[in-house]
């Protein structure tokens, strides 16, 4: 007995300090003896050391053996629940946790695993009793004290939650004069909590009290002027932000703060506040660009001219980002055009900013810059014949500014030909090849080229040696990477290497919130708990982010596509393709294809070399890593992702966090109907047409789903009841129908909306499209409405006309539009002349340049703003 109980502390104490080893050497020699072959414990503490040693199938038949055998145990149930945490069954966990607690109700060690399972699982309410459990038990414990509070916290109990770290704090012995970070820490928490129970006041006497006891000055002062502001008590907050901003003139939050405690009447008064500004931070940058947002007219020049001409002599390349925001006021565009075309025709006759100016010289790399800000201004309101002109002049005189080349690379692309723009990336990227960032953008240029291979080849220069650049940038959780691979290949129709990136993304967002685990303990001890309250309410809206969003929509149009058109195996296409090729061609191909087997078989002798090596490094590695392993995960297949038994309830995965976090966005519920639409789900479509409608009614595709709901629910509700529609649906379809459409018919609801909207390109295609859809026979009239390119059109770009060519072609405007098609490329090639999209039939690109000032000249249409 004794003995038993003995060895079995120490089979836990083996388990917690990661000596597995010594851990299976205990259980052996107990179940060893005849007398205890069953003994249910350490039947299950042999299995949860297994565990982590990476057996799991045999780890989970002796626990659940050991727990057989002995159901009353804590420690079989505790052990049952820590194995089924290691394989990220949360909610199992938590019941093997209650059952353990049963046997024994004062268990520190479990009630501490259970708190973490439950604030992991956001069972506030749970966390918080057993959080106070764990308080009753170990009441000399700062974790219980902070932990019961942030319970509170959590539940949005600010004031219960105030009171319990301020009875805490109360027991702390601290001196004034020690510098203490974590107390620091807990002040800070406290006043945090203060200020969400919207107790400024006391917020504010608070941070008077303790100021000396806080070691992040900054966040004191920063902490100060807020409150003064919510205090009304403008005249102490502007004292506080002028301090603020003599320690950081450029941080603009500060400017606001004084503008917010001064209430400027005027536009006047506004500028006053800058311009006392400008002489005590002669060289600021911020207290200049500030008010050009308020400034008109004429003032707006003068603050504009000298805060151009800083940046200008000094040299400042993001000058134009800075001033961007800007650009939808049509007058502002004027005077900076007006302006700075100024600068570059003076600074090239006689060195200065304007005639007028006494004297003083310019360095020639001041003009360097000015051509540099005019090529983007150009390209940004779609003149890229002129913003070539300009960047062009700028490399000739300075061929080795890497940010010269990067805004070639630019103009090109936003014209519309990404080959062309890569080829100029890589040119940047050879000037520097140990700078991260020009190869992170080369390599994205190259996926959006549908260079792949290059693009992998261009991040491996950066990446681990020893594996493939792939795995490392996937297991770096470099996510812009994988979102513009999965792009890439969904434009190649390679839908299963696409979804295998949308999937590795997916799996990110797992791990990240997997992750969060090992916070709640560290959190606690270190006393960080601003930065985890804030942890916890990012993961909570983690998949908001827009790395998720890209992927689960790319991931949503593939399964779309797929449920639309599934894959068949692909050998009878190749096979055709080599019918009508004459012998010459054929010979040439054969020898392509033996050259690329030679090449193919080269590169995987190399790879399986780097296999092996990678294997032994990783077999090293998971013998020194005795952590706790959730067990490897399922391996991602391209071709079998590409065949999905369901592609609909797969879209749906991907969907359902879109719809919770980022309801705000008109795609999501699009997205949402296609889906539904698809699935014949009649009151799931109701709900995302009527969620799209409230954002943005007169949205292009969302009057396309509009319409194809519409008819369908008509050509339902006039079948006769037996239909499988219930009668209840069927009531609520016809009610809202007629809220949605009034008593207008398909065809008069498309006429009225195109009446509407005649003057917008989107807007006419959708119309057409949808003509065609509700009457086939009127597609002449449908390919006119869509094909129109007048001046007094707005919506132009060279997406949108990509869309009205792919309709042309893929026979949503009408059958045989091949001749229409080819008139319509013919005119948007004379408006975009260096978009791909829009080139001859014959053209080939051989990455030859189309030169600024070559033959190709742009026919420049001002308002059509080439979209970004």
């Amino acid at each position: 007995g004794p003995a038993l109980s003995v060895s079995g502390s120490w089979r836990w104490r083996c388990y917690e300090h990661k000596q597995y080893r010594n851990g299976l050497k205990f259980c052996k020699q107990i179940l060893s003896n005849p007398k205890f072959a069953e003994h249910g414990e350490t039947l299950a503490m042999k299995g949860l050391t297994l565990n982590c040693l990476g057996k799991k199938e045999e780890a989970y038949e002796l626990v659940r053996r050991g727990l057989r055998n002995d159901l009353k145990s804590h420690v079989c149930w505790h052990v049952y629940g820590l194995l089924q945490r290691s394989d990220k069954k949360y909610d199992e966990a938590i019941k093997c946790y209650r059952n353990a607690l049963k046997w024994d109700k004062d268990n520190l060690q479990i009630l501490r695993d259970l708190s973490l399972l439950q604030i992991q699982m956001r069972d506030l309410e749970g966390y918080r009793e057993t959080r106070y459990q764990l308080l009753q038990l170990r009441p000399a414990q700062r974790a219980s004290w902070i932990g019961y509070a942030v319970a509170y916290h959590l539940l949005e109990d600010f004031e219960m939650a105030a009171k319990i770290v301020e009875e805490f704090r109360k027991t702390q012995q601290t001196s004034p004069d020690k510098v203490d970070y974590e107390y620091s820490e807990l002040l800070l928490y406290q006043n945090q909590v203060l200020r969400e129970a919207s107790l400024h006041k006391e917020a504010l006497d608070h941070l008077n009290n303790y100021e000396k006891q806080i070691c992040d000055k900054l966040a004191v002062e920063e902490t100060r002027g807020e409150l003064l502001l919510r205090l009304e008590r403008p005249e102490e907050a502007s004292e506080v932000y002028r301090r603020l901003q003599e320690r950081n003139p450029e941080n603009w939050a500060y400017y606001q703060g004084l503008e917010n405690a001064l209430k400027p009447g005027s536009i006047e008064e506004r500028q006053k506040i800058y311009e006392e500004s400008w002489v005590k931070f002669p060289k600021g940058l911020v207290p200049r660009r500030l008010p050009l947002n308020f400034l008109t007219g004429e003032k707006f020049r003068e603050c504009l001219d000298s805060y151009l001409r800083m940046n200008f002599s000094k040299g400042c390349p993001p000058v134009f980002t800075t001033l961007k925001s800007l650009y939808t006021d049509k007058e502002k565009v004027t005077i900076i055009e007006e302006l700075v075309v100024g600068y570059e025709t003076c600074l090239k006759s006689c060195r200065m900013f304007s005639k007028n100016d006494n004297g003083k010289e310019e360095p020639p790399t001041t003009l360097l810059w000015v051509q540099y800000f005019l090529a983007q201004h150009f390209d940004f309101i779609g003149q890229p014949t002129l913003a070539l002109e300009y960047i062009n002049t700028a490399i000739d005189s300075t061929p080795t500014l890497i940010e010269l080349f990067l805004i070639k690379a630019k103009i090109y692309k936003h014209a519309g030909n990404i080959k062309e723009a890569a080829r100029w990336m890589d040119e940047a990227q050879a000037l520097d090849t140990a700078d991260r960032f020009i190869n992170s953008k080369c390599a994205k240029y190259m996926l959006k080229a549908g260079l792949i291979k290059e693009a992998e080849e261009m991040c491996s220069k950066f990446t681990r040696e020893g594996t493939s650049a792939v795995e490392n940038l996937n297991e770096m959780q470099c996510m812009w990477f994988q979102t513009e691979c999965a792009l890439a290949y969904k434009s190649m129709n390679k839908f299963g290497e696409a979804l295998k990136k949308c999937h590795e993304i997916e799996r990110h967002f797992v791990e990240i919130t997997d992750d969060q685990f090992d916070f709640h303990t560290y959190c606690m001890r270190k006393m960080t708990l601003r930065s985890y309250v804030d942890l916890l309410k990012l993961e909570d809206v983690l998949r908001q982010h827009p790395f998720y969003y890209k992927a689960a929509r790319t991931a949503i149009q593939i399964y779309l596509a797929l449920h639309d058109k599934p894959l068949t195996d692909d050998s009878k296409e190749s096979h055709t393709d080599t019918e009508n090729l004459t012998d010459k061609e054929l010979k040439k191909l054969r020898n392509k294809q033996r050259r690329a087997q030679k090449k193919a078989q080269l590169e995987e002798e190399k790879k399986n070399a780097e296999k092996e090596k990678q294997l032994k490094n990783q077999k090293k590695k998971k013998e020194d890593d005795d952590e706790e392993i959730g067990g490897p995960k399922e391996e991602l297949i391209p071709d079998k992702l590409a065949k999905p038994e369901n592609p609909l309830e797969e879209a749906v995965k991907f969907l359902i966090p879109l719809k919770n976090l980022v309801r705000n966005k008109i795609e999501t519920h699009l997205l949402a109907f296609e889906i539904y639409f698809r699935k014949e789900k009649y009151l799931l479509m109701l709900q995302s047409i009527k969620r799209a409608v409230t954002i943005e009614p007169s949205n292009p595709w969302l009057h396309q789903c509009l319409l194809r709901f519409l008819k369908h629910c008509v050509s339902v509700c006039a079948v006769n009841e037996s239909a499988d529609l219930p009668e209840a649906v069927r009531t609520v379809l016809k009610q809202e129908i007629s809220r949605l459409f009034g008593e207008s018919n398909p065809q008069s609801f498309n006429k009225n909306y195109l009446s509407q909207h005649s003057n917008s390109i989107p807007h006419r295609l959708a119309a057409a499209k949808m003509m065609v859809y509700l009457e086939p026979s009127s597609d002449k009239m449908a390919c006119e409405i869509a094909t129109a390119l007048d001046e007094s059109l707005s919506g132009g770009s060279i997406q949108i006309c990509t869309e009205v060519l792919e309709a042309l072609h893929e026979g949503h405007l009408g059958e045989g539009q091949q001749k229409a098609a080819e008139a319509y490329r013919a005119a948007c090639h004379k408006i975009y002349p260096y978009s791909l999209a829009f080139m001859p039939p014959g053209y080939q690109d051989n990455s030859t340049t189309i030169s600024a000032n070559g033959d190709l000249s742009a026919g420049e249409h001002d308002d059509m703003a080439n979209e970004m």
